[in-house]
């Protein structure tokens, strides 16, 4: 997500560079498919297509397609044992297609795709990265509903479909279209709206939290109802700062993909805070302090008439956070992003070493 805001920004320039996107994987692969390298001759590169292995070969092509202005689509089989070019030390043991285009200025999809995202809202976005003919290749659409859809290029068969499919699904996948003049790749990318953290609590022990989830890309939202506490200054990576009643936490804007933590001390916040957001139905809500303390809250919340239902309490989390040891702020603040990523991902939290089944789906 974060590779994506930054070439967000980095696209604004009017400056012609060259976008690589990891488009199809086969096998074993150091980054998945969307995957992106933006370069230019005069500024420095932004995200990347493998651990640095591939880089140097790409940006020596990636000249050539911006001299040219003609795209590229390159293979990299690293499956071979004895491959010298590629298969020597990689240890990856896959096949990945990565297209090559030039953009001289802001495309239109990328302007929707920010525009989008502003409103909260996710995106597809489809690319053709093999193709009989190489005017065919490039980013081609993208497609947020049918009143706002972007195209631009050659008028191939059913990419609205496959952009309406792909954001109806909300899977990202690489398929193969036919065309009167042969077969061509095309994938269709789905793009969630940045996750968007509210801290509730402006302490100094959230500072480290907001600082750690603005490094993951997030939207960072931060309250309290103690004005001295929520000011701008004092959280600079935040995207809002500001000072609500603590019975005013549901009134604030939230979608599926906003998550909370409260984290204020104060049993005289924390519970109201709960009181509002639990029948939100938000994928993940936590609250930082002892088990007992939780518990007292939700008795005393039933013993107000709000008994929270199994679904409110499996997304419930108290105390947040996973068992990874530490108690300094940025210990807890890692535990805290841990937990909420596997939550979001639907993983265990287990060593990677005891997973019997693939590390990507």
């Amino acid at each position: 997500m974060k590779e994506i805001l930054n070439l967000l920004a980095a696209l604004k320039s009017p400056a012609p560079r060259v976008l690589a996107t990891l488009g199809k994987v086969e096998g074993s692969s150091y980054r998945r498919a969307g995957a992106r390298l933006l370069w230019s001759p005069n500024s420095a590169r932004v995200g990347s297509i493998s651990g640095g292995c591939l880089e140097d070969d790409l940006i020596e092509r990636a000249r050539g397609v911006l001299a040219s202005g003609t795209p590229q689509t390159v293979v990299y089989d690293t499956t071979g044992e004895n491959d010298l070019v590629w298969g020597v030390g990689l240890g990856c043991h896959g096949v990945v297609t990565v297209l090559l285009e030039t953009v001289r200025q802001p495309a239109a999809q990328w302007l929707l795709l920010e525009e989008a995202w502003k409103a909260r809202r996710p995106v597809s976005f489809v690319t053709v990265i093999s193709a009989p003919s190489a005017e065919w290749l490039g980013t081609w659409m993208a497609y947020a509903d049918a009143d706002n859809l972007t195209t631009r290029g050659p008028e191939l068969p059913g990419l609205e479909r496959l952009a309406a499919q792909c954001l109806l699904s909300e899977t990202s996948r690489t398929v193969a279209i036919d065309t009167p003049r042969g077969r061509a790749e095309v994938f269709c990318e789905y793009l969630p709206c940045p996750l968007s953290l509210t801290v509730f609590g402006a302490g100094d022990d959230a500072k480290p939290l907001v600082r750690l989830a603005k490094e993951l890309g997030w939207q960072i939202r931060v309250a309290d109802p103690r004005p001295a506490y929520a000011k701008p200054e004092r959280f600079p990576e935040a995207d809002e700062v500001r000072a609500i009643a603590a019975e005013d936490a549901a009134n604030l804007s939230w979608d599926s993909r906003c998550v909370a933590v409260a984290m204020t001390h104060h049993y005289r916040y924390d519970t109201p805070i709960l009181r509002a957001m639990l029948p939100l139905g938000l994928p993940y809500l936590g609250l930082l302090g002892p088990k007992k303390r939780a518990e007292r809250i939700l008795d005393d919340l039933a013993g107000q008439g709000i008994r929270p239902t199994s679904e409110m309490l499996a997304r419930f989390h108290a105390p947040v956070g996973l068992d990874l040891g530490g108690n300094s702020p940025e210990e807890v603040a890692y535990s805290i992003l841990a937990e909420i990523q596997t939550v979001l991902n639907r993983r265990d939290g287990r060593p990677l070493r005891e997973r019997t089944q693939p590390i990507h789906g």
